[in-house]
């Protein structure tokens, strides 16, 4: 390359990265305040429920509210997170009303006991913020996809303190096999900053480190293959019976205040009868879990029909907390049946099915090492590849694209399947 070239090539070069030191900073900053507020509120909720367990009686209007906010901002037929992904990949847009409306509803939905996540939402909020700012200061249309998914790693690392995985997620998640590398350095900043702003206001990551890692024998590594593979099936029935049951409840109760209240009546009555565990996040059976190697059996089983019903009927909130606490109560069930540490199954578990519905190996590969550190890295990788391997092509996001074949070096490009 000529000498002239190579000056204007380098010249352009630090020019975009200037630009997106600037944006990435903002963005990091605007959506690590929001992020931070929303991660206190929803501590806030969850201590105020479980202060008075009455309020899970208040759900059904709780529900009949969220849909009534929804109808008024004329966003009855939001797509969720759904929505974010595929505003990346087009030209369609995410209004600025989406950040409001899911921080509020979400919380509305744990405040009565609903059982979601959180990261959903925050995507949601970090897209939504995003996406305004790109607006504002007129970006085209691949700077634009550039800062959405800025807004999500800065609202992933804010609210669950894992910075290293919330750069990776929205590169990776989009187009499953392709990774928007373009977005690196912005991702990076933004989630960082985000990140920091987090702490600097007391919302600090989840620790779960895991003490108990048996050596890596032939015996172990049998073991944790079989966890693998059942947590693969796992992953599968999960996004399976969200999706279906989404899809049946629409069809058997089209009126959405009827399906949302009733669906929040049934919620009501499974508490009663198994009690509170299941509802809201479920954070705290999850560190059990983890942490002790202690679970009830069968728990992940109650946390999914918990989960279906909740997001079925039109609750707000995200999958992927739910899908920890199915990863983390069924590797820890399988890992006291087969006689391997329970703690270690227990996290190996709730990456792997945390990669087997998402399809994102990488991000949880980081998630192992900031939630559990690096000392039992051989069983997480074990667990995730095979996950992502086994977990076939369906995922909770039906937006998602699937570009290169799981099991050969094929182009295929197909969207995630229900």
């Amino acid at each position: 390359m000529k000498p002239q070239a190579l000056a204007k090539e380098e010249g352009h070069q630090l020019f975009t990265f200037g630009k997106w030191l600037i944006f990435s900073l903002l963005t990091g900053t605007i959506v690590g305040i929001v992020g931070s507020a929303f991660a206190f509120a929803m501590n806030y909720v969850t201590e105020l429920r479980e202060a008075h367990t009455w309020l899970i009686l208040l759900l059904p209007l709780a529900g009949i509210f969220i849909v009534l906010l929804y109808k008024v901002c004329h966003q009855e037929h939001h797509r969720g997170t759904n929505l974010v992904i595929t505003a990346i990949r087009t030209d369609e847009l995410i209004h600025a009303r989406t950040a409001p409306l899911i921080f509020v509803s979400t919380l509305l939905t744990h405040l009565c006991g609903g059982s979601s996540g959180r990261e959903g939402a925050a995507l949601q909020l970090g897209g939504s913020i995003g996406e305004s700012i790109g607006r504002v200061f007129r970006f085209d249309e691949k700077d634009r996809t550039i800062i959405i998914m800025c807004g999500m790693s800065a609202a992933f690392s804010a609210v669950f303190g894992t910075p290293l995985a919330a750069v990776i997620f929205p590169m990776e998640m989009v187009s499953v096999g392709i990774m928007y590398y373009a977005a690196l350095v912005p991702c990076t900043i933004s989630s960082l900053i985000a990140h920091q702003i987090a702490l600097f206001f007391g919302v600090s990551g989840e620790q779960l480190a895991v003490t108990d890692i048996p050596p890596l024998t032939l015996m172990n590594t049998g073991k944790i293959g079989i966890i693998a593979i059942l947590c693969a099936f796992l992953s599968i029935v999960f996004c399976i019976v969200l999706h279906r049951t989404e899809k049946y409840l629409k069809k058997w109760m089209p009126n959405a205040f009827l399906r949302i209240g009733v669906c929040g009546g049934i919620i009501i009555l499974l508490t009663l009868l198994f009690g509170t565990d299941y509802n809201g996040t479920g954070m705290e059976v999850i560190e059990q879990a983890v942490k002790e190697g202690v679970t009830v059996y069968g728990s992940f089983l109650l946390k999914l029909i918990f989960t279906a019903l909740t997001l079925g009927a039109g609750y707000k909130g995200g999958e992927i907390v739910p899908s920890f606490f199915l990863g983390a109560t069924f590797g820890c069930m399988m890992g006291q049946i087969l006689g391997i540490s329970p703690m270690l199954c227990a996290a190996a578990g709730m990456t792997g099915v945390f990669c087997g519905v998402t399809n994102s190996p990488m991000t949880a590969l980081f998630i192992s090492f900031e939630l559990f550190g690096m000392e039992g890295m051989p069983y997480y990788l074990i667990v995730i590849a095979i996950c992502y391997m086994l977990s076939g092509y369906v995922g909770l996001y039906k937006s998602q694209k699937i570009m290169y074949s799981k099991s050969e070096p094929t182009y295929i490009n197909r969207e995630s399947e229900e």
